[in-house]
């Protein structure tokens, strides 16, 4: 048995929501993983069910507790690589541990499963992460199958899905842009930078691709789907102008603008005479972002990036920009 090293007394690793990329460094090292997911919460814990973490030597990756239980379970995730015998652990009311304790109170149920590195539900998992294909994780412990369409059988313990990894595209070459991507970067997003005939040199973030080319260009080589989203930011009407071209009729599933709502009606007057389909203007959310009041480049990036998520977790956040463009710039619906 691997000897479990502590946890780091810095829990960065629950940083981690996706934990898809633990998974695939412990594959390509040829380390077989243990694959915890968190199965039910009672009680208003702080994971929703379907978290996950995985633990491996060297590697640890997600959170369930902040901390309570989190240690514990890497031993049982250690004694699970050792025996590949599942585990169903209970924490809180009724659980055989009543010494470790959530401390809001809540109730968690979790499975722990061991995966070998050579797995083929496994490797059909990471290269659906890759093709950016939606795929459904099924396990008993034992076995386990990965698919598009894939039925449980009786013994089936988690029955998870996987989305392709969130995208951002952001058009735009200023601070307010910059700071949009990076902040979408750090929030797990795979993220792109696009502007038109910029600076040879890549903008100095981490984790930020650039490109050069015209915007419907760019979005036609990301090959955009469901999964992205695409925030227009570049203060000039133009190239606004020729983002939303490219943007609004894409299967994104996310455009917004930055800009003036005094200017909005014009802009959508123009997309309409241009022959664009109501459907696809109805799509814009604009003026972007949640209306949280700031201007300065941090709190506009804020505004965005929540709105984006608030808006995949299907949570109405009350601002205008949430609802179609007719409501907030007086154009036929």
């Amino acid at each position: 048995m691997n000897e479990r090293a502590p946890l780091p007394e810095w829990p960065l690793f629950g940083m981690a929501e996706d934990v898809r990329p633990a998974l695939r460094r412990a594959r390509d090292a040829g380390q077989a993983v243990a694959l915890a997911t968190l199965m039910s919460v009672d009680g208003g814990g702080p994971r929703p069910p379907g978290t996950q973490m995985v633990f491996a030597p060297g590697i640890v990756a997600g959170y369930f507790s902040g901390g309570c239980v989190e240690s514990d379970i890497a031993d049982h995730a250690y004694a699970c690589l050792a025996d590949g015998e599942p585990r169903s652990l209970v924490y809180g009311e009724g659980s055989p541990w009543p010494d470790i304790q959530l401390l809001c109170g809540a109730r968690i149920e979790i499975f722990v499963e061991r995966v070998p590195a050579g797995d083929p539900a496994l490797d059909e998992l990471l290269a659906a992460e890759v093709e950016r294909r939606p795929v459904v994780w099924v396990s008993d412990g034992y076995a386990r199958l990965c698919g598009p369409d894939v039925s449980p059988w009786p013994e089936v313990a988690v029955d998870r899905a996987y989305d392709p990894v969130p995208r951002l595209v952001v058009v735009g070459g200023d601070p307010t842009a910059l700071a949009i991507a990076q902040l979408g970067a750090q929030a797990g997003f795979e993220t792109t930078l696009v502007r038109s005939k910029g600076p040879e040199t890549p903008p100095p973030i981490s984790g930020v691709a650039y490109r050069r080319e015209e915007p419907d260009r760019a979005l036609a080589a990301l090959e955009v789907d469901a999964w992205t989203a695409v925030a227009i930011a570049t203060h000039d009407i133009d190239a606004d102008h020729a983002a939303l071209r490219a943007a609004l009729p894409s299967p994104a599933g996310y455009v917004g603008l930055l800009g003036a709502r005094r200017r909005l009606l014009g802009r959508l007057a123009e997309l309409r005479a241009e022959g664009m389909a109501e459907s696809a203007i109805a799509r814009l959310h604009a003026p972007i972002g949640l209306d949280i009041g700031g201007k300065a480049p941090w709190e506009v990036a804020v505004s965005v990036i929540g709105e984006i998520m608030a808006l995949r977790y299907a949570r109405d956040s009350g601002s205008a920009s949430t609802t179609a463009p007719a409501g907030s710039a007086a154009a036929p619906a």
